[in-house]
């Protein structure tokens, strides 16, 4: 299994993580067969979305801020990153990509975000290549 630790700078951010995916495949030397990609933390996310225009990383942290605010005064958690767990839990904890030819089969626009929500922090992301 090939293990990724990245860092992260704030509290929401979307990190285009698909060049270390894509380096992790290489090394496996897997041509076909599938990537699974996860994050073991429960403030943090993976999503596969547009890649090609900046503004839609925007414009999805805007929509998520929107309907989970950081700060609600009836979040009960103590720790106070009650919408940074909400967040991570409507991103979900992987993906999968089908690996065909030694090439991550997504869509001409698609990248793959690792999704900060209560940064900064040291994250860990874990890369899986099973296949032939």
């Amino acid at each position: 299994m090939y293990v990724k630790t990245i860092s992260s700078s704030t509290h929401s951010q979307f990190i285009n993580i698909t060049s270390l995916i894509e380096e992790a495949v290489a090394e496996s030397e897997i041509l076909s067969g599938i990537v699974t990609v996860f994050v073991s933390h429960t403030t943090a996310g993976i999503t596969i979305n547009e890649n090609a225009d900046p503004d839609v990383k925007r414009d999805m942290l805007k929509v998520l801020d929107r309907a989970v605010p950081w700060e609600d005064p009836e979040y009960r958690h103590y720790e106070g990153n009650t919408a940074a767990h909400v967040k991570a839990s409507l991103m979900g904890n992987s993906t999968q990509i089908i690996l065909e030819n030694g090439k991550l089969q997504l869509g001409m626009w698609q990248g793959i975000y690792f999704c900060e929500f209560d940064g900064p922090r040291q994250r860990k992301i874990q890369i899986q290549i099973l296949g032939k």
